[in-house]
């Protein structure tokens, strides 16, 4: 299958175009290269699109907003985080004007974290994440993990229970270490896909960090990314890894801070309730695209006949990836968080909605499970009671399997 990405349906698509039927302005945001451009101007009919990534429209856009933005019925304005200062000249034409679907606005940081931006368009902006390509947008088939796992609605086995092939070979390893990205996926073979991954976290460092925030110490900010790529799946510890580089912990959490805007990265909290006790309330750290981890940690199909205990931290942050992607499609937010308590007993990943629904998911490199393998989701499941709607080992098979008690082994495939 291609993956061009102007081939490739996007999930969000139906959501921003319902969005623009009764909103003023919308914005798509999520990392660069990941489909945005091409995703919204799919809206384009009856709308010019300008892109402050071209240095003569960013020049007019930064010296005078107001006037770029009045000469402007509908129109799509690409990469809005280049040139901050046109929110608040958008909420002032918006007041004037609240007509639905004027403008179709792209960003590649996440907007939501920069406080001059969130706060000028409340209430007149309405927002979608799009990350890169989903497993399930490769195998052009509904995005429908979320509920068959609270219906517990699983086939014994499914067609579309397959691995997108990348480079003419349906292999899970291939998969997982080729990311999402769609120019990645494109490559045809990993020393290329590498390449790209390389050149694109360079221009991410040298342009885009800039941008969004005054650093002094830009050359620590690789590093941190050679860092942060070691030690996926793991708890974090901000002193330890400050000591590794260097920074005094306020330096290191701003710096990971403009890494979580840039959506290279992200901190997943622990899991907890008040009432529980004997819980560790240290986040993890998972980067949002399995391929570039993969990169950074010169991680190769190769070298995981001999280390194959890296294969499972990679899978782990490819989950999360995938997981992060079908909740940006939930009409809830659900909080995605992982378990751990003093007896080391943990949950790879805890999905809670806002009724206090629980899901849990482990995940196991291996194509068989047993009854063991849900020692934690067990646990889990006696702490959390009613609450608890099923338990998942996402494992490398091809049949859905019921362990009872609300708990299953599903394929990788299924995400």
């Amino acid at each position: 299958m291609t993956t061009s990405a102007a081939l490739i349906a996007r999930h969000l698509a139906p959501r921003v175009q319902e969005s623009l039927q009764d909103t003023p302005a919308v914005l798509v945001n999520g990392p660069r290269q990941c489909g945005k451009t091409t995703l919204v101007r799919q809206f384009a009919d009856g709308m010019r699109y300008f892109t402050l990534d071209d240095p003569g429209v960013l020049a007019v856009a930064q010296q005078d907003p107001l006037g770029f933005v009045r000469k402007l019925d509908r129109a799509i304005i690409d990469e809005v985080q280049r040139a901050p200062q046109l929110m608040l000249t958008l909420k002032l034409v918006i007041d004037q004007d609240r007509r639905p679907g004027r403008f179709l606005l792209t960003g590649s940081a996440n907007l939501l974290a920069l406080p001059q931006i969130a706060d000028s368009l409340a209430g007149r902006m309405e927002i979608h994440t799009l990350l890169p390509l989903s497993q399930a947008e490769l195998q052009d088939r509904p995005s429908d993990f979320l509920q068959r796992a609270l219906a517990q609605d699983w086939p014994i086995s499914h067609p579309a229970w397959t691995i997108p092939s990348i480079g003419g070979k349906a292999d899970l390893v291939e998969h997982v270490l080729a990311g999402g990205y769609p120019e990645m996926r494109q490559r045809t073979t990993a020393v290329r896909r590498q390449a790209w991954a390389r050149n694109y976290i360079q221009t991410l460092v040298e342009r885009d960090v800039r941008d969004i925030a005054q650093i002094e110490h830009l050359s620590q900010i690789p590093r941190l990314l050679d860092v942060a790529a070691a030690h996926c799946g793991q708890l974090f510890n901000a002193s330890q890894t400050g000591g590794q580089l260097t920074l005094d912990t306020r330096t290191l959490e701003k710096y990971l801070g403009i890494l979580e805007k840039l959506f290279l990265i992200q901190r997943l909290p622990a899991w907890g309730r008040n009432e529980l006790g004997r819980l560790i309330k240290t986040p993890k750290l998972h980067f949002l695209d399995a391929g570039l981890q993969a990169t950074l940690t010169r991680l190769t199909p190769e070298l995981l006949f001999t280390e194959r205990t890296r294969w499972g931290a990679t899978l782990e942050t490819w989950v999360h990836a995938e997981l992060r992607k079908v909740l940006t499609l939930s009409p809830e937010p659900w909080y995605l968080s992982h378990y751990r308590d003093k007896d080391q007993v943990e949950v790879d990943f805890v999905l809670e909605s806002p009724q206090r629904d629980i899901i849990g998911i482990e995940v196991k490199a291996s194509a068989t499970v047993q009854a063991q393998d849900f020692k934690g989701l067990r646990k889990l499941q006696s702490q959390t009671g009613t609450a608890f709607i099923t338990g998942i080992v996402l494992y490398d098979g091809t049949h859905a399997l019921p362990f009872g008690d609300g708990l299953w082994a599903i394929p990788l495939s299924a995400l």
